[in-house]
């Protein structure tokens, strides 16, 4: 790929896009939220959905929390009545990666490294990653060829301003990160504390804009207010849907929802920090979400 092409595809990509959801949708609410925006999205094709593994107090292992994962893209598809995109979804790996150089092996690593072969630098295929990264580092590692055709938008690690890069989605699986923002693949980094831990949502705003409208807008609801009630009940919250996010960019035309910077690719290290060449190739970090605007662009989809 020439230098021109891949800074072109680091920018936000014009007109219908093919895309690719790597989601741990069991892990918490948003990434229910960033499905479905994804799935009632008209310039958006979903061309696979992958469950992503995960472990916390949602599930009792990572395959535990991929399993319990593909139910609920199942679940919400149901509730979306997107029933035609239930030959898309696949399973994810049931491990982290063991090291830098070892795939996983998984339905959804294949998948991806079929679909990435049909497309080109020229029109690449846009890989939104909202959890643990195993799958996608996977696919790279089984056919590192497909970097060129492959767009990665992954929401994981924190801003170089906060104290650590020890976030979920980039914690579970260090090796992962490594891989994919090591290889040279175009690569879009939405940090998590700092940036868009901006993008969250009340129980007022949610009742408001989403209560009746319809059987998916009543369950992400329902399924939002409970899972605060575990940690807030009787007190003020937010909660964080900063999932939508990742999905999000590829509809940021204009920078409506968010601005961003290029810098070398960012180096995750084990013991959680970054650290830095700058002779590595670039990659594009978001640094500012504008919350309103994309919200309204949130609510508007989930009542369609």
């Amino acid at each position: 790929m020439t230098h021109e092409q891949f800074m072109k595809n680091l920018s936000v990509p014009s007109g219908e896009i093919d895309c690719v959801l790597d989601t741990d949708t069991y892990n918490e609410t948003d990434d229910q939220f960033a499905l479905s925006l994804m799935a009632k999205s008209p310039k958006l094709h979903i061309r696979a959905l992958l469950a992503a593994p995960f472990f916390n107090s949602n599930s009792t292992s990572p395959e535990d929390g991929m399993e319990r994962s593909y139910d609920e893209i199942i679940n919400l598809l149901e509730l979306m009545g997107r029933k035609d995109l239930k030959q898309v979804v696949f399973k994810g790996s049931r491990t982290y990666l063991p090291d830098e150089k070892t795939p996983v092996e998984s339905p959804a690593a294949d998948m991806l490294v079929q679909l990435a072969l049909t497309y080109s630098p020229e029109k690449p295929l846009y890989v939104v990653a909202i959890g643990a990264i195993t799958n996608v580092a996977s696919a790279l590692l089984k056919k590192p060829e497909i970097k060129e055709n492959i767009v990665v938008v992954w929401l994981g690690g924190h801003s170089e301003q906060w104290f650590d890069t020890n976030e979920f989605n980039m914690m579970q699986d260090v090796a992962a990160a490594r891989v994919v923002m090591g290889c040279g693949c175009p690569v879009v980094q939405l940090p998590c504390m700092g940036v868009v831990s901006s993008f969250y949502v009340s129980g007022p705003e949610l009742e408001y804009w989403l209560k009746g409208q319809n059987p998916l807008c009543d369950y992400l609801l329902q399924h939002t207010v409970e899972a605060a009630n575990t940690y807030a009940k009787g007190r003020v919250w937010s909660r964080v849907i900063w999932d939508v996010t990742a999905v999000a960019w590829l509809l940021n035309d204009g920078d409506r929802f968010m601005f961003s910077e290029i810098i070398p690719a960012l180096i995750p290290q084990y013991d959680h920090h970054y650290s830095h060449d700058v002779r590595r190739h670039p990659m594009r970090r978001v640094t500012f979400i504008n919350r309103d605007p994309l919200m309204q662009e949130l609510f508007e989809a989930l009542r369609r």
